[in-house]
């Protein structure tokens, strides 16, 4: 059985305003492409379908397109909701959906209701594991700790049960989850709102397969590979639990610039061991960040040959640290005539930084009013207040003392 693990496609996402929708739409046809090609089984993805609750009329129209190709081309998809869907809003329809091949997944209820695949080695179990919130499902599944572990093990549980039941080895878990030690980037949200977020593998041992969503970067979870508990048919051959972030197929922040983005396919043998290949998906431009004085990067980004270390930059997300110690004049518009992508403009100037506590030290011992404005402007420009600044900052404090005296 060959499947293509996938998540966290955020559609309606931008990169610091760049609008993303294009390039999602174009990853979405290279995956039934490459879905096709692969000959897959089906395609799971776990969570984070849409990047808000109430998704954009865009995001909606290309994810409606893109699950109606897939069911034109007879290939399952199995769908769950993550912290970033609303459950109720992805799941509409999901009766009629079932027809058509696509399966949504996005409520307690369906934890334990397979989409049943199989190949010439007999079933192959998948079950959808939508994100779970601990406040909002213990009632449901009987839990009293108020975490992410104890509500995802309640659910492991009964999956196990339900494939021992109906006597299938073979299993696949997707799930939106942060499992303990997983390298998170900054572009995803939080999840430590409703309980303890993050996850033991162990809670997901025993299944052959567990796709994850949720961490942008993919990854291996849990422990390496090796010799676990048997399959759930309750037989003495034993197996590894396979668990893997498949990764954002783009990249939503500059943390994200050394990703290599991809999906991953997971081929299951008849005895339910995994392989996983990573298949790398579409990359619109690659991201870079520069880091220097304005004039130097300017010069730099005109050089040719061995010292052209920043001429290839004008096709790429650029994201820029200037160390000036004086803010200059319109950077962003002199950078964008150079990298036209320029996203992103930080100031950082050379020998400035201070901790928090001296800056606050010395606020504290400031007592004229047109020194502490001065320390705002050394703040905001990266340098001190000149003679200009300082007499239009006096002229200033004395109307404002003069207007508050007038009162």
């Amino acid at each position: 059985m060959r499947l293509i693990h996938t998540s966290d496609w955020h559609l309606g996402r931008t990169l610091h305003s760049e609008n993303l929708l294009p390039h999602q739409a174009g990853f979405l046809r290279w995956l039934l492409d490459e879905a096709v090609r692969q000959q897959a089984g089906a395609v799971v993805v776990a969570g984070d379908i849409y990047d808000r609750a109430v998704p954009s009329l865009d995001a909606v129209r290309l994810l409606d397109a893109t699950l109606l190709r897939f069911a034109q081309a007879r290939i399952p998809v199995i769908l769950t909701s993550g912290n970033h869907d609303s459950a109720v809003r992805l799941g509409f329809g999901a009766g009629l959906s079932e027809a058509a091949g696509i399966h949504l997944r996005t409520s307690v209820a369906d934890l334990a209701r397979p989409v049943l695949l199989a190949d010439e080695h007999g079933p192959v179990a998948v079950y959808g594991v939508p994100y779970l919130l601990p406040d909002a499902v213990m009632a449901d599944l009987g839990v009293q700790s108020r975490t992410h572990e104890a509500v995802l093990a309640e659910a492991a549980r009964l999956i196990r049960a339900d494939a021992a039941a109906r006597g299938i080895g073979r299993t696949v878990v997707a799930a939106h989850a942060f499992v303990t030690g997983g390298q998170p980037a900054e572009s995803e949200r939080d999840i430590r709102v409703g309980g303890v977020a993050d996850v033991p593998a162990a809670v997901f041992a025993g299944f052959s397969y567990v796709a994850l969503g949720h961490l942008h970067g993919a990854q291996r979870a849990g422990p390496p590979p090796g010799p676990g508990p048997g399959p759930l048919t309750g037989d003495s051959v034993t197996k590894s639990t396979v668990i893997r972030y498949s990764g954002s197929p783009l990249a939503f922040s500059f943390s994200e610039k050394d990703h290599r983005k991809s999906v991953t396919l997971a081929e299951i043998d008849a005895a339910g061991q995994v392989r996983t290949t990573a298949l790398h998906t579409p990359v619109p431009r690659p991201l870079r960040e520069v880091r220097g004085t304005l004039d130097s990067l300017l010069a730099r980004a005109d050089q040719h040959g061995a010292d052209a270390e920043l001429a290839g930059l004008a096709g790429a997300w650029v994201k820029v640290v200037l160390t000036d110690t004086v803010r200059p004049a319109a950077p962003m518009e002199r950078l964008r005539e150079k990298w036209p992508h320029t996203l992103v403009l930080d100031f950082a100037p050379e020998g400035q930084l201070t901790s928090s506590d001296a800056d606050l030290e010395r606020l504290a011992s400031a007592t004229d009013p047109v020194e502490i404005c001065g320390m705002f402007v050394e703040f905001t420009s990266g340098g001190p207040a000149d003679d200009t600044h300082r007499a239009v900052l006096r002229a200033a404090v004395e109307a404002a003392q003069h207007a508050e005296s007038a009162a």
